[in-house]
């Protein structure tokens, strides 16, 4: 009989990944946490995600292995987490290690006592000591030998840990001013890869909002390189091999400073942020490149990452059959085996294939060296050809998962997307998408859940949830003027306000009624996606200028001071929040349009959707909506709907213009 542990009932790739082990995992939760109370044992808490490759070494090395397992079932009670469902944990304990080593990353090891206090962290340790790096089956031992001899040090470095990291907060009190703005491009620009693109070193993350903030500074005349750091960058990742130019989509991140040698696994929150940054620049400098590396993209979402509900799967591996990157990979022969000799030629002169190959042997496909020209019919015949091949070749791992935050990002990027290009079905796919996180991942109460997987939802909703369903349905309102998605995106902040609120500003990540943990955790870094914090303020300032009301400005103010430290000493972390921030100190464009036919909305929304215009708000009055708007938008009450056509009102920095009936005068405005 197989042996299982008591993951096997739980939903999660991840955790579905281990229920084989022998090791005895448990899932969080109270069986744990009594069993170590019961038996006076410490836990060891590893948490992970399905795709994450050194998680998979980890497991093949250690949790595999019957000695290892021996010695944690013996002397410990053994948690399994999966971060992206439980994001609340991952950030608690992703803070101890950060204190306890200055750094982190997954697998994330922690050690705790059966009251949950972290006494050692760090990330993947080999079965043995190797290279100067502790080995788990030592570190087991000498862990199990402390917690036996001098339990009582132990125990006190939990709580003082745990002390440090509640006094962690963050500080208000800070002016608003353009300075954080200007000293974000200064420190983006020291470490601007000049020859490569991108910034600092090896490993290179895309790190989407950095360039949407390059972008926006371009367009409000902030810093001289703006445009040139962010095209630059988009245009390296889009030759490098972090892009699939077979099947589209962008990898995780590259292990090289050229972008060549990915660490292959396909993330949707980086997809969907990447999409809105290349859309972006289309926007500003309309070429088409950026164009079709949208269309690829979006096209690699649709084909491989969309549930037949609508729904966005998580995540792919970056392992086939055990090794990294081979289902990516070809050999110049396999290339002139599949297209034919001369055409194989031609392909592996344009996608770098050499008889040496450039990865453990084989060929990563990029344009490493190449023009930034777009592929010609004849070169996109041939992408399709090895993509039908590759697709033969063998499974990929997919977390099917559907996680309402990432969702949320990739339906604001359907949205922008749709908005600017104009293709009918990435609205269709954006809607869709919201349509099932309202029906699947959305209470009865209104509250929002985590994940979804096998026709069952769960997890209570953390801020990123909200705020990021925020942002997706004001990009939704800006594609359609539709006035339900302004309304949802009203009543989701107002979530947030009521329910992550602190009395010493900035929002908790988990709600007020969430599980209580060693402390409620309060993030406000963007790291490899905006976080909470960032894009709530972005959403309460958007709301603000669209309302005019009074409220919104306030809970708006009151959040971007809460970021006055980072706002001081570190503002090119917090780029996102900063994008909040040009709201507030830069001048902004108001603009109301009263109809009297709903359907001139399509027509108006791709009109403004051409123009970059991230200052300005747009708000649309119809006679089928005027009194849904009435309570979000009291002051269009005063706005008469017009016999035919449409009246624009536009106010420039706090200044109202003479209305006008004549687009192109507004146009030339904008």
């Amino acid at each position: 009989m197989e042996h299982t542990n008591h993951l096997i009932q739980e939903r999660s790739p991840y955790l579905l990944q281990h229920a084989h082990n022998p090791v005895d995992w448990y899932p969080w939760g109270e069986e744990a946490f009594g069993k170590a109370k019961a038996e006076q044992k410490p836990i060891f808490l590893s948490i992970g995600y399905s795709t994450c490759h050194w998680c998979h070494v980890m497991e093949r090395e250690s949790f595999e292995d019957h000695e290892v397992a021996a010695a944690l079932n013996r002397d410990f009670v053994a948690i399994k987490v999966d971060r992206e469902e439980r994001p609340d944990i991952d950030a608690v304990y992703m803070n101890v290690c950060q204190m306890l080593t200055g750094g982190g990353g997954w697998p994330l090891t922690v050690f705790l006592t059966p009251e949950s206090k972290p006494f050692y962290a760090g990330t993947y340790f080999p079965k043995h000591r190797r290279y100067g790096q502790p080995g788990l089956l030592e570190l087991l031992d000498a862990i199990a030998k402390a917690w036996r001899a001098d339990r009582k040090s132990l125990l006190e470095s939990g709580e003082k840990i745990t002390a440090a990291l509640s006094a962690e907060e963050l500080h208000g009190g800070h002016a608003l001013d353009k300075a954080p703005i200007h000293q974000a491009v200064w420190h983006l620009e020291q470490s601007f890869d000049k020859r490569w693109g991108g910034f600092g070193r090896a490993p290179k993350f895309p790190m989407p909002h950095n360039l949407i903030f390059l972008l926006r500074c371009h367009l409000l005349g902030v810093g001289e390189r703006c445009l040139e750091m962010a095209e630059e960058t988009l245009r390296a990742m889009y030759r490098g091999g972090i892009f699939d130019h077979i099947g589209g989509g962008f990898s995780r991140y590259s292990t090289d400073e050229r972008w060549l040698a990915p660490h292959f696994e396909k993330m949707l929150y980086d997809n969907a942020l990447l999409v809105t940054a290349y859309t972006e620049a289309y926007q500003i400098t309309g070429n088409e490149l950026y164009r079709r590396i949208v269309e690829k993209t979006l096209e690699y979402i649709r084909r491989e990452m969309t549930s037949p509900e609508g729904g966005f799967y998580s995540a792919q591996d970056a392992d086939s059959e055990g090794e990294e990157g081979k289902y990516y990979t070809f050999t110049q022969p396999e290339i002139m085996e599949v297209l034919g000799a001369e055409s194989g030629r031609l392909f592996c002169e344009g996608y770098g294939i050499t008889v040496k190959g450039n990865f453990e042997g084989k060929s990563i496909p990029n344009r490493i060296g190449k023009e930034n020209a777009l592929p010609d019919s004849g070169m996109e015949a041939l992408l399709s050809k090895l993509y039908e091949y590759r697709s033969g070749r063998y499974r990929l791992h997919k977390d099917d998962k559907i996680l309402t935050s990432w969702n949320a990002l990739m339906i604001a990027a359907y949205a922008k997307a749709y908005a600017v290009f104009g293709d009918k079905g990435y609205l269709d796919s954006a809607q869709q998408a919201c349509r099932f996180l309202t029906e699947e991942l959305t209470a009865a109460d209104g509250t929002l859940l985590i994940s979804y997987r096998d026709g069952k939802a769960g997890g209570q909703g953390l801020l990123d949830d909200y705020s990021f369903l925020a942002w997706a349905c004001l990009e939704l309102y800006e594609s359609t003027f539709a006035a339900a998605y302004l309304e949802r995106a009203c009543e989701l902040m107002d979530q947030v306000i009521v329910r992550f609120g602190s009395d010493t500003g900035g929002f908790y990540l988990s709600p007020e009624d969430g599980e209580s943990l060693i402390l409620r955790p309060k993030e406000q870094y963007d790291g490899a996606m905006p976080c909470g914090n960032s894009v709530a303020a972005w959403c309460l300032a958007r709301l603000s200028s669209l309302t005019g009301e009074a409220r919104w400005q306030e809970a708006a103010d009151c959040q971007l001071s809460c970021y006055g430290a980072f706002f001081r000493r570190q503002p090119s972390s917090v780029t996102f929040a900063l994008l909040a921030l040009m709201q507030a100190v830069y001048p902004t464009q108001e603009l109301v349009c009263v109809m009297a036919q709903e359907g001139e909305k399509d027509a108006l929304a791709q009109k403004l959707g051409k123009i970059p215009h991230p200052q300005t708000t747009t708000l649309v009055k119809s006679p089928q909506d005027q009194e849904a708007l009435s309570p979000m938008v009291p002051f269009t009450a005063d706005y008469p709907i017009p016999e035919q056509g449409v009246m624009y009102y536009l106010c420039r920095n706090r200044q109202c213009e003479t209305p006008t009936t004549d687009f192109e005068a507004i146009h030339r405005r904008l």
